[in-house]
């Protein structure tokens, strides 16, 4: 396999694993041991991986506290020609972690900035959680204090998509306990825990069945965790006001039927649905 050469004045977005080291691509190996420096979330945590893989190059810090400051400095070393890499301590860089600031900042100098694809815990929990994956909405962190989290759940009530979120396992009990009380203790939820590492587990049920698992076994109050839950379902046969009123000025134009059938395709409701209720507005 030939080796990915590195390009001047580039940053790299490298995803790195979330657990298993193998999940690493050889272009991510390739871009951090080329490139002139590697930014890392806890240089620390990155020097295990490196060191994992004999791999000897420079690092400096990079992280929420001192994204602003850094991003002057990475930009300056991007401007003189050098190359560098941009890692968080597991997955994909930017995703609840840092490098926004950084990445928009090069981006509005016209700095080059390169995604090296890899590991994500969102998309990897997702992809086997049996939930719909057409449409979805990341939500990141939910609030670690109960009252904030009920709140942010409460906006999310009617959210029709598969809803994805990160959560500390060490309050999940708190966090299911929430959400069945604000979203139903009927709304199923997946929880996948420690993704790709030894004692991964990916467990489903509604948030009520859910709540009696984790209270059984203290054991899934540890390590890593991906909450992804049931979007709302809607009611097909449910009319809203918004229906009603597609469906009285269609019928100002339109027979019955017609009128029904236009309705219905606009709402995404069953036109039998509608055809009653049209009658009765011709009868009156």
């Amino acid at each position: 396999m030939t080796q990915t050469q590195v390009d001047a004045s580039t940053l790299y977005i490298v995803a790195t694993p979330i657990g298993n080291l193998g999940d690493i691509s050889q272009r991510a190996l390739d871009i951090l041991t080329q490139v002139d420096v590697i930014a890392c979330e806890d240089t620390r945590h990155t020097q295990r991986l490196l060191s994992a893989f004999s791999i000897k190059n420079n690092t400096m810090s990079m992280h929420d506290h001192n994204e602003r400051q850094r991003q002057e400095q990475i930009a300056a070393l991007l401007q003189e020609g050098k190359s560098i890499a941009l890692v968080s301590d597991a997955g994909t860089p930017l995703i609840s972690d840092p490098g926004f600031h950084l990445v928009r900042h090069c981006r509005q100098l016209g700095l080059n900035v390169t995604p090296v694809p890899g590991a994500c815990a969102a998309i990897t929990a997702l992809s086997c959680a049996g939930l719909p994956t057409d449409r979805f909405t990341f939500e990141g962190f939910l609030p670690s204090k109960s009252g904030a989290r009920q709140a942010k759940l409460a906006e999310l009530l009617n959210e029709p998509r598969t809803m994805v979120f990160y959560d500390a396992p060490r309050r999940a009990i708190d966090t299911i306990a929430d959400v069945a009380s604000v979203l139903g203790g009927d709304r199923y939820v997946v929880i996948a825990r420690e993704l790709t590492k030894t004692f991964e587990t990916i467990h489903s049920d509604t948030a009520e069945r859910l709540l009696n698992w984790l209270q059984e076994d203290p054991n899934q109050l540890k390590g890593e965790m991906v909450l992804i839950i049931e979007g709302h379902k809607v009611d097909p046969e449910a009319i809203s006001p918004q229906i009603i009123e597609t469906l009285k000025l269609l019928l100002e134009e339109l027979p019955p039927k017609k009128a029904c059938a236009i309705a219905a395709k606009i709402h995404g409701v069953k036109k039998n649905a509608l055809y009653d209720l049209a009658l009765s507005f011709k009868a009156d």
